[in-house]
């Protein structure tokens, strides 16, 4: 599946292990940097979503995407990245990836505006069928040069993960999917609005303060490729 993903924040919080470990499935352990795990919100855009050499369709090729995930490995030491949710505005996409890629997708009514400039970003998140005061709502903005996460630093360890791991309850069995792009241009970010509330939604305690770790891509163009189920 070819896709562009663009202008995303990555909010991240340091948490405790054991309180992320009880929520995975078997055969997943937390990845760790330092000793420390963490929890991401990675609100951003989905562009020119399609099977390859295939073209766009209007309405249903360009949505909003904010994900709530961990790091881990598996049994075998591959590492990769561990959704607990995927909150789109598109529900054919939502309906897709929960059937052909095991995804926990959600359907969420999300706004974007921008200000003049264009660079100012106000981003609007609240998922279906949940309470509505549970709305999120982030405001950022790229500062700073484009670099690229340098190996054995933290910023490479969230953000250069190319396996994404899914679990299916039904059969109890593990899949991989693998994604391909080049590695992510990052920048600083100036965050002015955000909120924890997905943590909350998805089951785990509020952290009480800011993010931990923030970062901005202006993006990057992605193929993901069937799942596959993960071999011991």
């Amino acid at each position: 599946m070819f896709q562009t993903w663009q202008d995303l924040l990555f909010l991240h919080w340091e948490y405790d292990v054991d309180e992320i470990q009880q929520t995975l499935p078997p055969g997943l352990y937390v990845d760790t940097f330092e000793d420390r795990a963490y929890l991401g919100i990675v609100p951003f855009f989905m562009k020119n979503v399609r099977p390859r050499f295939c073209p766009s369709v209007p309405g249903i090729s360009n949505f909003m995407e904010t994900n709530l995930r961990t790091y881990v490995y598996d049994e075998r030491g591959i590492a990769g990245v561990w959704f607990y949710s995927l909150d789109a505005n598109q529900w054919l996409a939502v309906k897709l990836a929960r059937t052909f890629f095991k995804l926990p997708y959600f359907y969420a009514a999300m706004h974007e505006q921008r200000d003049q400039s264009g660079q100012v970003i106000t981003y609007d998140v609240g998922r279906r069928g949940v309470d509505q005061g549970l709305h999120s709502r982030f405001c950022y903005q790229s500062a700073g040069s484009i670099r690229h996460a340098q190996p054995g630093t933290l910023e490479f360890f969230l953000v250069e993960r190319y396996i994404l791991f899914a679990y299916s309850a039904q059969t109890r069995s593990l899949s991989t999917g693998q994604v391909y792009h080049t590695p992510y241009p990052i920048i600083e970010a100036e965050v002015s609005e955000w909120d924890s509330y997905l943590l909350e939604i998805d089951g785990f305690s509020q952290p009480l303060r800011a993010p931990d770790h923030i970062l901005m891509s202006p993006g990057v163009t992605v193929d993901i490729f069937a799942l596959a189920q993960a071999s011991s």
